[in-house]
């Protein structure tokens, strides 16, 4: 009966604005049924604790959380890479959660953004980490500080447009031993399985990229992949005036220019422009509640105190947790709504 009724709105909602898009091209464009599958999945999970306070209910805090994008908070990785707006919903995320750290200019390690990336997706992988750094260092030794903005512009890159990166990375290297652009291979995408060996082959090279391959070159085999790729890619004209600006390009290099570019951050949408990074109105106005109640809270332990706050404020972006809570607060409160109303907002 769901999928009938989504059907009949959607096809409803095409044919106003493209009626010439068949059905199933655009669910499948729009990841509609991405999103319907996993709702079904989570709800046959844990249909005890959801049928208690209606299916319909349900259904709507899930699509709500997902419009919202705090659906892919302790979700497991290949969910929250699964569409261009859960990527995107994360990059928010970590950015949201984090952002304090940019804000007092602390400088980490992979290894450590790596535990914060973990704390959000447990199995986060490793191997996105450290291509993310890689970008920042330049290909140098990855246990090098970090800035965050520096590590969250690469990061961005890095974790949405990955498919298309690791086939730019194969392309540099074939030119990179001196195939002409004529004999290399564009690729449309490289496996998960390929990517250890892909960024081990790059740190082997290194002492042969140093001057890097031709900028015009690199540009016309990415505008060829382009032409061919299925997944998300940065914008042509951004690739395009990243490689015009220099006769010779490496590889980390042109990524690292594509990261602090300006039009990544608006195709992408997750993130504010650099200068607003550091400000998040809403999210100050949560950590000043939560000072002023560890200010409050007679004979606490001030550390204790901000551990449970912030665990709270991690509680609220997640749908799955959202939806728990309050059908508890229904059934065992002791009177007071407070909580409950707080949550809905």
């Amino acid at each position: 009966m769901i999928i009938s009724m989504l059907s009949l709105e959607t096809t409803t909602t095409m044919n106003r604005f493209n009626p010439t898009v068949p059905l199933d091209e655009y669910l499948a464009d729009s990841d509609v049924l991405v999103y319907l599958s996993d709702a079904v999945t989570q709800l046959l999970e844990h249909k005890q604790e959801y049928t208690q306070f209606g299916v319909i209910r349900y259904f709507a805090e899930y699509f709500s959380s997902v419009k919202n994008s705090n659906h892919v908070l302790f979700r497991e990785y290949n969910y929250i890479r699964a569409t261009p707006h859960n990527r995107a919903s994360f990059i928010r995320v970590f950015w949201r959660c984090y952002r304090q750290i940019g804000k007092s200019g602390d400088l980490l390690s992979m290894l450590e953004y790596r535990s914060l990336l973990q704390l959000l997706c447990p199995d986060f992988p490793v191997e996105m980490v450290q291509s993310a750094a890689r970008i920042v260092l330049m290909d140098d030794a990855v246990d090098c500080l970090m800035s965050f903005s520096d590590f969250l512009y690469a990061f961005q890159l890095q974790f949405f447009y990955q498919e298309f990166l690791d086939s730019v990375l194969v392309i540099y290297q074939d030119l990179l031993t001196g195939k002409s652009p004529n004999t290399v291979i564009v690729p449309t995408s490289t496996s998960i399985e390929q990517l250890p060996s892909v960024a081990a082959e790059e740190n082997n090279k290194g002492g042969q990229q140093q001057d890097g391959v031709e900028s015009s070159t690199l540009a016309q085999c990415i505008d060829a992949l382009c032409d061919r790729f299925k997944h998300s890619h940065p914008s042509r004209s951004c690739m395009k005036e990243v490689l015009e600006q220099t006769d010779r390009v490496c590889y980390y290099s042109f990524l690292m220019s594509l990261a602090k570019h300006e039009i990544i951050h608006q195709t992408v949408g997750a993130l504010p422009s650099r200068a607003e990074l550091l400000i998040d109105l809403e999210m100050d106005q949560e950590l000043d509640k939560l000072i002023s109640q560890i200010s409050v809270s007679p004979g606490s332990n001030s550390s204790g105190s901000a551990v449970g706050g912030l665990k709270e404020v991690q509680r609220k972006a997640s749908p799955r947790r959202n939806i728990h809570h309050r059908r508890k607060m229904e059934v065992e409160s002791d009177g007071s709504t407070e909580e409950t109303d707080s949550s809905e907002n």
